[in-house]
């Protein structure tokens, strides 16, 4: 397992805690919530860089690299790594710090989700064309 105390140099796009609530029956979070939030964070980044409303199509990828603790702060990265006609692919990197008296920073979980930009109508529209509103 590799720590490192620090976390990347970006801001977070979303950051949370993991909850008792939130455990499997082995004590684990639960990786169903985990992907929720990859999705959150993943959708709050393509919606900006769709100047609008988007829904998620596809994860192409999702990988578990080390349970996430009750406790844990979770640090959610995102980064824009592809843009098409109308959609949006998003890598999104979590990290948790641990241990508050002794702070480790684990890389828990990467994904690439692609997200469709829509309009009113919820049908697929043009990434550069913003939501016109009445």
């Amino acid at each position: 397992m590799t720590t490192d105390p620090r976390l990347p140099d970006r801001v977070p796009t979303l950051r949370t805690q993991a909850r008792p609530a939130d455990v499997n029956m082995h004590g684990d979070i639960f990786g169903g919530w985990i992907m929720a939030q990859v999705d959150i964070a993943g959708g709050i980044a393509a919606a900006w860089r769709a100047k609008g409303r988007v829904a998620t199509v596809a994860v192409k990828e999702f990988v578990f690299k080390q349970p996430v603790l009750v406790g844990d702060v979770l640090s959610f990265f995102t980064e824009i790594d592809h843009v098409g006609h109308t959609s949006v692919t998003v890598r999104v990197e979590v990290y948790a710090q641990r241990t508050p008296s002794n702070v480790e920073v684990i890389k828990v979980t990467e994904a690439l989700l692609t997200y469709v930009a829509v309009g009113e109508d919820r049908r697929p529209r043009p990434v550069d064309q913003p939501v016109e509103r009445p």
